[in-house]
């Protein structure tokens, strides 16, 4: 997915689209699969309710 998919722009400020990872920071987002979020780096993952 390009990263342009990541950043959502209105008037002039920037909203990321996408969870950031609470382990590794920002810049690291957590991928969406149908029942989790999971880190590519660290392997963090949120199970969705």
């Amino acid at each position: 997915m390009p990263v342009h998919n990541y950043y959502e722009v209105t008037d002039g400020s920037i909203k990321r689209v996408r969870q950031t990872c609470p382990r590794c920071g920002e810049g690291y987002f957590l991928a969406e699969h149908k029942d989790r979020l999971t880190c590519g780096k660290c392997s963090y993952t949120e199970t969705k309710k």
